[in-house]
C-alpha cells in the first residue's frame, strides 16, 4: 500500500518575522561571517534560543579531511548542551553565505538532522527557521526534517 508523507511548513516574508526571529537571524549571520570554510567558501551560521533566554551560536568548521569538520547546527547545539545540559532548545535559525552573498535557501545535512531530532527527543520538538535573504521556511516541528528518523527508542 502506497502512502504519502506530508511536511507542513510556512514560507515567511521578511516582514512576517518576529523581533525574536530577526535577532536569531542577525546572530546567525554574524557568526556565519566568522566560519572557517577555506575549502568550500560556504559559510553557515546557526543560532539557538534556549528556554533560559540564552542565544547560542555556531558556525561551520571545515577541515582538509572533510569528515573531520562540523556544521554550524551541530556546533551550536553541542555547545548549548555542554553549557546548559538541562535547558531545552526553543528555536533554531540557520543562514548561509557564499561568494555571491546570502544564500536564498539553506537546509541541514543528514547528520545535523539527526542531531536536531535527538535534541527534540531529549526535550521537546521546537521550530526551525531555514532563513534565506528574502524568504524563510518555518517548520513548527523540527522533527519533520527527518521523517522515519532513528532515535533511542529503537535501541
Amino acid at each position: 500500500m502506497e502512502q504519502t508523507f506530508t511536511i507542513p511548513y510556512k514560507t515567511l516574508d521578511r516582514s512576517e518575522l518576529s523581533e525574536q526571529d530577526r535577532q536569531l537571524e542577525e546572530r546567525a549571520l554574524e557568526v556565519a561571517q566568522k566560519a572557517y570554510a577555506p575549502y568550500s567558501r560556504f559559510h553557515v551560521g546557526a543560532a539557538v534560543l534556549l528556554a533560559n533566554g540564552e542565544i547560542v551560536t555556531g558556525s561551520n568548521q571545515e577541515n582538509a579531511a572533510y569528515p573531520s569538520g562540523t556544521c554550524a547546527e551541530r556546533t551550536a547545539l553541542f555547545w548549548a548542551s555542554a553549557q546548559w545540559p538541562d535547558v531545552a532548545v526553543e528555536r533554531l535559525a540557520i543562514v548561509a553565505i557564499n561568494s555571491a552573498g546570502r544564500v536564498p535557501f539553506i537546509s541541514p545535512c543528514g547528520s545535523c538532522r539527526q542531531v536536531i531530532m535527538e535534541t527534540a527527543t531529549r526535550f521537546h520538538p521546537f521550530p526551525i527557521l531555514l532563513m534565506g535573504e528574502e524568504k524563510t521556511i518555518l517548520l513548527e516541528d523540527c522533527r519533520y526534517l527527518l521523517p522515519f528518523g532513528f532515535d533511542g527508542s529503537a535501541l
